[in-house]
């Protein structure tokens, strides 16, 4: 694929959160009846339940750790807490789905107060079962050094959605 017109790329996915990488495994990402693609739009109250995670992968032996987080929080012009986890889960199996996995940290629905965030779903081929310990706070997390730290590599796959506040929600009052 043409880096150029990568979504991820565009999307400043890679560069913002992670490095160049080649998608070799099938992630699909589905809240309600709605897949994610990259770069719609979802409303806060359309992430309020964890979604439906489907991994590809042929191999019932091969595991993955799925992380999900906000590169733009608390706001796109400030993102002074980059990168907020809302969700981690490891030991997935190939052929299945997140909820096989070891949730690690639960999923926290997204609540974006300022501007349009990107919502990032990565996908990593793990070594073996492995043990992952939850971080110590959700703000301030950090996919590549997570990924060091855990001898993950580059991501096997990764899709990202926008969102922003519910429409009409807050504000002044008249």
């Amino acid at each position: 694929m043409n880096r150029g017109r990568d979504p991820l790329v565009v999307g400043r996915v890679v560069g913002d959160v992670l490095d160049p990488f080649t998608r070799s495994i099938a992630l699909r990402v589905i809240y309600g009846d709605r897949e994610v693609n990259n770069g719609i739009e979802f409303r806060p109250s359309q992430i309020v339940n964890q979604p439906r995670v489907e991994i590809g992968g042929d191999d019932l032996r091969t595991f993955y750790t799925l992380v999900m987080v906000d590169p733009d929080a608390p706001s796109p012009s400030n993102p002074n807490l980059r990168e907020y986890l809302h969700w981690l889960v490891t030991d997935i199996p190939a052929t299945t789905g997140a909820s096989f996995g070891q949730e690690i940290v639960c999923y926290e629905s997204p609540r974006p107060s300022t501007g349009i965030h990107r919502f990032i779903f990565v996908l990593f081929r793990q070594l073996g079962r492995q043990t992952v310990y939850a971080p110590g706070w959700r703000q301030n997390f950090n996919t590549r050094e997570f990924a060091e730290l855990y001898n993950l590599g580059l991501p096997v796959a990764a899709v990202y959605f926008n969102g922003q506040r519910e429409s009409g929600s807050g504000g002044r009052r008249c």
